[in-house]
This record gives C-alpha cells, structure tokens and sequence, in this order.
C-alpha cells in the first residue's frame, strides 16, 4: 500500500465488509437495510420529511414513500404534520422504533466484541479508539 489514497480505498472496502458481516451475523429484528437506515436517520436527525429522507438514504422517493408505510404499517414510525407547511407532513421515529434499531445495533455490538476477542488486548483497545473518529468523518459529510 503506497498512497493515502490506496489506504483510503482499503479501509473503505474493511468497512463494508465489517458492516455487511455484522449485519448478517446480527439480528435483524426482521427489519431490511433500508429500513435500519432510515430509523437512523430519523433517530439521528429527528422529524423529516419523505424527500428529505430519500435525499439522506438515498433512494428515490417512491421508494422511501413504501419504506416508510411499512414501517408505519410495524408502528416504527409515525407521520405528524410539518410546523412549517400545514399541508406537508414529517416522519418520526416511535419509542418503538427506537428500541427496534437499539436491539439491533446491539445485536451488531455483540457480534463485534465477539470478533475483537479474536485480537490482542491492545489491538482491540486501538480499533475501539477509532469510533470517536469515524463518527467525526461521518458527521463531516453533512
């Protein structure tokens, strides 16, 4: 590996592999990726409306439109009206949906500390360390 940018490139591919494993290891609560990342969002960003959501997953609205009537439909999320615009309407997240994500991450979580058993103490501890940076890369994108 020469370059940062080669070093880039081989991290994010280790984070989609990491991620995608977690997720198949994990439990799903029966819930799709789409639907995980969209109960993210709303529990990250609060209220939202559709457009606004498809923007963040993304995906087109039609899609997020289904995504968000199922997810209705499981009493994950609610529609309330816009405080901007009487005629728009937002979607939040429920207390249901909120339980419904936490048991999956942790879920995930269990996995992942099933995983770094498998290295050296200080080797976990320095995996551990990056989350406080890879939450700042995330939020640097907004």
């Amino acid at each position: 590996m020469g370059t940062r940018q080669d070093a880039a490139f081989d991290m994010v591919l280790a984070l989609h592999r990491l991620l995608r494993s977690l997720r198949r290891a994990g439990p799903t609560g029966g819930l799709q990726p789409t639907q995980l990342i969209v109960l993210s969002l709303l529990t990250e960003s609060g209220p939202s409306r559709i457009g606004v959501v498809a923007d963040r997953v993304p995906c087109s609205q039609p899609t997020a439109t289904a995504v968000i009537a199922e997810l209705e439909s499981l009493g994950l999320v609610r529609r309330e009206p816009d405080p901007t615009d009487g005629r728009a309407t937002r979607v939040a997240v429920t207390e249901e949906g909120i339980t419904a994500l936490r048991g999956v991450a942790l879920g995930e979580a269990d996995v992942l500390l099933e995983r770094l058993e498998e290295l050296s103490d200080e080797e976990a501890r320095g995996v551990l360390a990056t989350a406080p940076l890879l939450r700042a890369l995330a939020d640097a994108g907004r």
